[in-house]
């Protein structure tokens, strides 16, 4: 194979130096596939049709310095003998930058062998726009260059030739630099920046521009670079706030390290010559600087120091930005911080004045007190209200801000209250509200306008008769709720006649502890009720009286002895029943000796001048009875029977002896003797008390009431020691019970024990218990106008010698004697 190309090569130069033929072609590059380029075989003298026998063939190379290389980019149809465009043909990528661009083919046939040279010359077509080698050119430029200063730009490339390749610039509108192109039409000389206008950074720190190239091919291609020109700073500018006062509003309790504002300075300048450092002026205060820090590098100002707004509420100072440049420059602002005011400050309460004791008389309307009341706050927080509790007689009057007078409201009375505690509360209008308070102590001061009363408008009292002179028999005791000399009582008996005689001689009272005093013994069978009236006088100015009524029931003793009355006569004298008495004989009775069992001989008649159990007389024979006595006496009628029939062994004369006795305690008797004969029938029945007419009906119905008396008198009698027991078994020596209607008092020489059913109360006063005979039962009727439902009601008076009845403000006891 090597041997066979070498002859070909040989042949092919021998063939080349005989024909050494020529054709020239053009084509515009960029052709399409099949664009003619010419006849080739015509123009070499071929005929067509012997192009295939004669093994018609070429070979192309190019000229011109490109790097396109050996490409087939013709054909040679060998139908018809025509050369066209193969593939398509870049001049720039072939010949490059080469004026002249050509390709040649060498084309070779045989029979004879023949070679020939054909060029095909490539024409430049306007298919390449200028091209920059960057998109973006940057260009620095000191804010203080001097107008006229040039700056040159790096210019476009253009891979066409000739006139497709001159390059002419434009700048885009701008009023500081302009395009230099003066010769570049000629030398493709890179464009120039002139400074037709001082560049100021601050103003406009960069310029974007656009720098335009364009060819000179028709249609004309252009391409574009974006021009950055950066304006490089000069220390010109001082740093300015973009406030010259700020201020700012802060509350009074924001915690420590709070950021209060953060102050920003601009400087237009750039780099160092901005970079700035805050601080406060040297002209500020030291509390100022005691309050609040500043961070030199951001320009944060934080509290340092707790705010109060009551101790400042307003800073003011100037603030100061120093730039870092040469030499440096300082901008100033004032910064204002207004405290806010926060409800931290509870009111204040003082009382001014005070003006007491209140008298209880005083009326409605009296200023008692001055109070003002303040507030450290401000605002609505400072706004302050009064206000007094609990609800009492008293109320608040705004005089003027912030002071008020407190006055009474209402009637006070110091037996109901003595005095009253005010709780003044201020609360201010703050959120949330804060309060205070302060406490008044007013006491109210008596006044004489309650009257001495007795706890009950009538006491009974039940003395023995006989008491020893000058005893003291009850005390009475009245309450004055009023205080010192307006409730110093003094009592007093309101004298009047009993029996003809001054109440005085009988019943003396104690002017202080109201002890009762009886001066002389009484006698029940003289009197048996005593009833007078005490007064209670206090010491007021002017004074007032109360008077209660005493009623003293005379208790009777045993000190009477029975009388027995002749029993012939109903009628008989005081007189001649004592002479009777004291003969202890009565006259002879007849009995017959026929009478039977249970015959009637005769009938005593005993008086007692003493009453109840004293009074109740029982008969007895004196000798203890026995079988050979053929009489007995009725135990309470006095009657002398028979007790079998008579006959005369028993005698024509006895002499019976009867004792009368009472049931006082000791009992006192008297005796009688009955002379009893027994006579005939008919002698007998001229002396037969059945036969004489003598009337027994009155003094037989006087036993019968007598003991139903005394059987009454007991069961009360039984009744009271069993509630006396009951009352002792308390341990106090005064005791209340109530138990029915009734009013019981007893006394002796060492106190009184009274029981009502009115006041439904007991008090029992003295050392012991008083025995049972010392009690009695009695039921007083007391008017209906002293009754009371709810409550109880007495006679008190407004003044000494007026009585009306009233309600009891408090509880009275009686005194212990």
């Amino acid at each position: 194979m090597g041997t066979r190309q070498l002859l070909q090569l040989v042949l092919l130069q021998a063939a080349w130096e005989v024909g050494s033929g020529q054709l020239h072609y053009s084509v515009p590059e960029e052709s399409k596939h099949g664009t003619f380029v010419g006849r080739i075989a015509q123009d070499l003298g071929l005929e067509v049709g012997e192009l295939v026998s004669r093994r018609f063939r070429m070979v192309s190379s190019s000229t011109g310095g490109g790097g396109g290389g050996r490409r087939d980019y013709f054909e040679v149809n060998v139908q018809n003998g025509i050369l066209f465009v193969n593939s398509r043909i870049d001049r720039e990528e072939l010949c490059a930058k080469s004026p002249v661009c050509a390709v040649h083919l060498e084309v070779l046939v045989e029979k004879p062998l023949r070679g020939f040279h054909v060029e095909v010359e490539i024409k430049d077509i306007n298919d390449n726009a200028p091209v920059f080698s960057v998109n973006e050119q940057n260009l620095d430029i000191w804010e203080s260059r001097s107008l006229g200063s040039r700056f040159p730009l790096e210019g476009a490339s253009d891979a066409d030739i000739g006139t497709n390749s001159l390059i002419t610039y434009r700048l885009s509108p701008n009023d500081h630099l302009s395009l230099d192109t003066q010769g570049n039409h000629e030398k493709n000389k890179p464009p120039e920046l002139v400074l037709k206008n001082s560049l100021d950074r601050e103003e406009s720190p960069v310029h974007h521009l656009l720098l335009t190239a364009t060819d000179g091919g028709k249609p004309e291609l252009t391409s574009t670079v974006q021009l950055v020109i950066a304006v490089l700073d000069t220390n010109d500018n001082a740093p300015v706030f973009n406030q010259s006062v700020y201020e700012v509003h802060l509350l009074e309790n924001v915690a420590n390290g709070t950021l209060v504002i953060k102050l920003e300075a601009i400087d237009l300048d750039d780099g160092v010559n901005k970079d700035l450092s805050y601080s406060f002026s040297n002209v500020v205060a030291p509390a100022l600087k005691e309050t609040f820090i500043i961070d030199q590098n951001t320009g944060e100002i934080r509290l340092k120091k707790k705010l109060d707004f009551e101790d400042v509420n307003l800073y003011e100072t100037q603030v100061e930005a120093m730039d870092k440049g040469h030499p440096p420059m300082v901008g100033k602002c004032t910064l204002l911080v207004e405290i806010l005011d926060v409800n931290d400050n509870p009111p204040e309460v003082s009382v001014t004045s005070l003006s007491v004791p209140v008298l209880e008389d005083a009326p409605p309307g009296t200023v008692v007190a001055l109070i003002s009341v303040s507030d450290k706050d401000s605002g609505d927080n400072g706004k302050v209200t009064c206000s007094i509790s609990p609800r009492l007689p008293f109320k608040l009057l705004s005089t003027f801000k912030n002071y008020y007078s407190l006055v009474l409201e209402e009637a006070v009375d110091r037996e109901r209250v003595s005095q009253y505690q005010l709780l003044i509360t201020a609360r201010d209008e703050g959120l949330p509200p804060l309060s205070a308070t302060s406490s008044i102590l007013v006491p109210i001061a008596d006044v004489n306008d309650n009257a001495p009363a007795f706890p009950q408008p009538v006491y009974t009292v039940f003395v023995k008769e006989n008491n020893p002179p000058g005893a003291p028999i009850f005390t009475v005791s009245a309450w004055d709720p009023d205080l010192q000399e307006n409730a110093f009582v003094s009592y007093s008996v309101v004298e009047r006649s009993v029996a003809e005689k001054p109440l005085s001689s009988y019943i003396s009272v104690q002017s202080e502890s109201g002890k009762l005093y009886a001066l002389q013994p009484f006698d029940y069978e003289e009197l048996k009720l005593l009833e007078f009236q005490v007064t209670a006088k206090d010491a007021g100015l002017p004074p007032l009286c109360g008077n209660v009524t005493v009623q003293v029931f005379i208790l009777d003793e045993n000190d009477n002895v029975p009388i027995v009355s002749p029993h012939h006569s109903s009628s008989s004298t005081s007189s001649s029943i004592r002479s009777w008495a004291a003969a202890e004989t009565s006259p002879l009775q007849l009995v017959p000796v026929s009478a039977s069992t249970g015959h009637v001989v005769a009938k005593l008649r005993a008086v007692d001048a003493d009453s109840g159990y004293n009074a109740w007389l029982r008969y007895e024979l004196q000798e203890p009875r026995s079988p050979a006595v053929p009489f007995r006496v009725g135990r309470y009628s006095g009657e002398i029977r028979t007790t079998r029939p008579l006959d005369e062994a028993d005698g024509r004369m006895q002499s019976l002896v009867i004792v009368v006795k009472d049931h006082g305690e000791p009992a006192l008797s008297a005796t009688a003797t009955v002379s009893v004969s027994l006579v005939e029938s008919a002698q007998a029945g001229q002396s037969d008390p059945q036969e004489t007419g003598v009337s027994e009906g009155p003094m037989v119905d006087m036993n019968v009431s007598l003991i139903i008396a005394i059987c009454s008198v007991s069961s009360l009698f039984l009744l009271v020691i069993i509630l006396y027991i009951a009352m002792r078994c308390q341990p106090d020596t005064a005791l209340m019970y109530s138990a029915g209607n009734h009013t019981l008092v007893c006394a002796s020489e060492v106190g009184s024990w009274s029981y009502s059913q009115r006041n439904s109360r007991n008090l029992c006063v003295g050392e012991a218990a008083a025995a049972k005979n010392d009690l009695m039962v009695f039921t007083p009727n007391f008017p209906q106008s002293i009754e009371n439902g709810a409550g109880e009601t007495q006679l008190v008076p407004n003044l000494c010698g007026t009585v009306k009845p009233t309600e009891k403000k408090g509880r009275a006891s009686l005194g212990d004697s």
